[in-house]
């Protein structure tokens, strides 16, 4: 077999597509710093022929509390669950609230938890091709602690972690701008997003050429 280049990837794997789960909590129609960072990842991942463009603010959905692929009653879950099971690149966008990742993104990662039984015909998880990336927005240190307790949890459930896999912006302490205040995208966060980006569509046209072996 060929070497697989970094330019032999991208040239030959079929088209990928990205999705964003933002955790804010505020509902629409208000603003939201996480949903504007990552878009921005998105808009990165355009850049590199990842097609698709689907952002789901998790709070305007019904999605209940629990562990299961449906918990039933009117779950909105399953429908999300779908639409992150076809991506090849997940957007994981969150606040961060006493330097944690929100309420929203730990319920999120339960909801995942269930995706460490479900397997494909060659007993492989069904996530375990596809990319996760980060983006962190908050007014407080915290960053990275978020990134470590999100890639643990998404890496548990199948999901690769590229190499710088996280771009974040963090205020003042005890200050009161959010990021989608600011006049423009600081330079070291749009550098960040960017690389970010890179990374992760390298990386899924990696697995999608060569994917992970049966167990």
């Amino acid at each position: 077999m060929p070497d697989q280049t970094p330019d032999t990837v991208t040239a030959t794997s079929p088209d990928l597509t990205a999705i964003v789960l933002a955790c804010t909590l505020s509902p629409s129609p208000s603003d939201s710093s996480s949903i504007k960072l990552g878009t921005e990842v998105l808009d990165a991942l355009h850049e590199h022929g990842v097609q698709g463009g689907t952002v789901i603010r998790v709070v305007d959905h019904d999605v209940r509390f629990g562990v299961s692929d449906d918990e039933g009653d009117g779950d909105e879950w399953p429908g999300i669950r779908e639409q992150v099971l076809a991506a090849d690149i997940l957007v994981f966008a969150t606040p961060i609230w006493m330097g944690q990742p929100s309420a929203v993104a730990k319920m999120v990662l339960e909801r995942l938890d269930n995706e460490i039984a479900e397997t494909d015909d060659a007993g492989r998880p069904l996530l375990s091709d596809k990319v996760a990336v980060a983006a962190i927005v908050g007014n407080e240190d915290g960053a990275h602690h978020s990134s470590a307790m999100i890639f643990q949890a998404l890496n548990d459930v199948g999901y690769t972690i590229p190499a710088q896999g996280v771009t974040y912006w963090v205020g003042e302490a005890m200050g009161s701008t959010d990021y989608q205040d600011l006049d423009e995208v600081p330079e070291k966060t749009a550098q960040t997003t960017a690389t970010v980006a890179r990374h992760a569509a390298h990386l899924a046209r990696a697995l999608r050429a060569m994917p992970y072996p049966a167990p």
